[in-house]
C-alpha cells in the first residue's frame, strides 16, 4: 500500500492506495514546516490521523512550505516517528499541482487556495517559479488575500453600507475582534481565507466580483506574465479559490488572451493518476 498526502495551509488529505485503487482516506489539519516543528506535526498526526490500522509501505508527501531540504526534514522526522521506517518522498505543494495538472506534459501549474503559487513545468521538473512571497506581500489571488482585501474594504468603509451590514450580521464580530485574530492569534492566513465564503455567497454584488477579478489580474500580472512561452502554454489551476471562482478567473485570464487548461478543486485525483502511471 502507498500513502499519498496533499497538504495545504488549511488541511491535509491522506489517501491510501492498494494496487492503485483508493483503499481509505482521511483529512487532518494543514501541515506547514514554516510554521510548525516536527513535534507540532507529530502531535497533530496523533490527534487527527485515523488510518492507523493500515500501514503503508511508502509515503509520497506533498506540502505547503516543503520548499527545501531543511523544511522537508522537519516533516520527514515527524512522519518517520509516526509511521516508522519506510521510503518517504517529500515534495512541495507546487510539485503536487504540476504532477496533478500537467502529468508528464509541459504547462503552467497554479495554486489558488489559502495561498497562491505558480510554476513553469517541463513535464518532469519545475523549471521556473515566481516566488509567491506569502499573503502579507504576495499571494495575489489567494483566499488569504481576498479575505484581507474584503476586511480592509469593510473596515475602511470602501464598500456599500448594505454590504457592510450584511457582513456584520453574518459574522457578529467586532472590528477589534477581527484585528485581534489577524495580528495576535496563530495562522492569520487561515482566518482571513474563511471570509471568501462571504464573497462567494454574495458574488452577484458588483463590488465583490470586482475585488476577486482585480486580485486575479494581479496574480496574472505579477506572476504568470513573467514566464517564457506563457502565450503558447496551457495554464492549469488547482485549489478551492480557483474552483469556486472559476467564472471570475476565466474573465481575468481572457483579458490577457491566455490559454485556460483544467481547473480542479484539489490535486489528489490527478496525483493518484500520476503515481499509478509511474508503475507502468
Amino acid at each position: 500500500m502507498v500513502l499519498i498526502a496533499d497538504s495545504g495551509s488549511t488541511k491535509t488529505e491522506w489517501c491510501l492506495l492498494s494496487n492503485g485503487i483508493i483503499s481509505d482516506k482521511c483529512i487532518t489539519k494543514g501541515i506547514n514546516p514554516f510554521y510548525q516543528s516536527s513535534t507540532d506535526i507529530l502531535q497533530s498526526l496523533r490527534e487527527e490521523y485515523t488510518l492507523n490500522n493500515k500501514k503503508p509501505q511508502a509515503i509520497h508527501f506533498y506540502g505547503a512550505g516543503c520548499a527545501n531540504e531543511e523544511k522537508n526534514n522537519i516533516v520527514r522526522k515527524a512522519l518517520l516517528e509516526f509511521f516508522g521506517e519506510m521510503p518517504i518522498n517529500i515534495n512541495s505543494d507546487l510539485m503536487a499541482a504540476a504532477h496533478s495538472l500537467c502529468q508528464n506534459n509541459e504547462g503552467i501549474a497554479c495554486i489558488l487556495g489559502t495561498g497562491s503559487n505558480s510554476c513553469h513545468y517541463d513535464g518532469q521538473n519545475i523549471i521556473n517559479n515566481i516566488s509567491p512571497l506569502g499573503f502579507i506581500i504576495g499571494d495575489e489571488g489567494s483566499g488569504a488575500v481576498l479575505g484581507k482585501k474584503l476586511i480592509a474594504d469593510i473596515l475602511k468603509k470602501q464598500l456599500p453600507q448594505s454590504v457592510t451590514e450584511l457582513f456584520f450580521n453574518k459574522y457578529n464580530a467586532t472590528p477589534a475582534e477581527i484585528l485581534d485574530n489577524i495580528y495576535k492569534k496563530p495562522f492569520p492566513n487561515r482566518y482571513l481565507a474563511q471570509y471568501t465564503k462571504f464573497i462567494s455567497e454574495n458574488i452577484a454584488i458588483p463590488e465583490l466580483e470586482s475585488l476577486v477579478i482585480v486580485s486575479f489580474k494581479e496574480f496574472i500580472e505579477r506572476n504568470l506574465l513573467q514566464y517564457n512561452k506563457i502565450e503558447q502554454l496551457k495554464i492549469h489551476f488547482t485549489g478551492s479559490i480557483a474552483f469556486h471562482f472559476t467564472k471570475q478567473l476565466k474573465k481575468a485570464l481572457a483579458c490577457y488572451n491566455l490559454k485556460i487548461g483544467s481547473i480542479n478543486q484539489a490535486p489528489m485525483e490527478g496525483l493518484i493518476q500520476y503515481h499509478n502511471d509511474l508503475k507502468h
